[in-house]
């Protein structure tokens, strides 16, 4: 089988919310989700302030290293509200109202409600693509390589479906997890001899509390089932000659 060229992409989260911790971010969850079942891995997420220099230097930056970037946040209708004209900016494009996200939005709202402070919402690159929204009516908008996406985790889930198509994915990279009763320095050299030995798969360990006891979930992510599968065998292996116990999902 021959095997398809890697599928690269960064997340940019925009937001001073993010940052002080008024709000928490789970877009990025989401969106990494959603890219894996595209065979699309996310390389690097960054967590950026709403400032126009920082949007435009990571934008420009990011696009560069990656096949896709995704960026959250910032395209409202509130003055501080500026992933769009920022976007603009990165690309040398004219920021203005855009002709088709115009007449959506008149559409979508009743006679006299398309105010001044919704239209703002129609304004981005003029000439960009729109990425539709099913949930709130405010398009989001793709230049290139760049989608850029609302904030609100709800609305930007409903607006995925319409990228999907849009996107040149790889093999749909799948995963395996295997929670043990057990801490991470007592599995560590075992998993690095699995991990030498199963260069396709990607293994990562990760610390749990629960019920009053801690854990360590193993998680093998990889495009190939069969090597999965292969690894995992070989955990449960040590795994029972160690005498560690093995904790099935809540």
């Amino acid at each position: 089988m021959t095997n398809k060229k890697e599928i690269i992409s960064g997340i940019i989260i925009i937001g001073n919310e993010i940052l002080s911790g008024r709000t928490q971010d789970t877009n990025t969850s989401t969106i990494s989700k959603w890219l894996n079942s595209l065979g699309i891995k996310v390389q690097e997420v960054r967590v950026i302030p709403d400032i126009e220099k920082i949007i435009v230097d990571t934008v420009n930056e990011l696009r560069k290293k990656y096949d896709y970037v995704f960026t959250t946040g910032g395209i409202g209708p509130t003055h501080d509200d500026i992933t769009a004209s920022s976007i603009s900016k990165a690309f040398n494009l004219t920021y203005g109202p855009h002709k088709e996200a115009m007449s959506l939005l008149e559409k979508y709202y009743k006679p006299g409600e398309f105010n001044e402070g919704r239209q703002k919402m129609a304004w981005m690159p003029t000439n960009a693509n729109l990425i539709y929204n099913p949930t709130s009516g405010a398009p989001g908008f793709n230049v290139e390589n760049v989608f850029c996406l609302p904030g609100v985790p709800s609305i930007l889930k409903s607006m995925l479906g319409d990228i999907s198509h849009k996107l040149v994915g790889g093999e749909p990279i799948l995963s395996q997890t295997i929670n043990l009763r057990t801490v991470e320095s007592e599995i560590a050299k075992s998993l690095s001899m699995v991990q030498n030995n199963n260069k396709d798969v990607d293994i990562g360990s990760y610390p749990f509390f629960r019920a009053g006891k801690l854990g360590v979930a193993i998680v093998l992510r990889s495009s190939i089932q069969s090597q999965i599968d292969k690894c995992n065998l070989e955990i449960i292996k040590f795994v029972k000659e160690k005498n560690i116990e093995i904790v099935e999902k809540d």
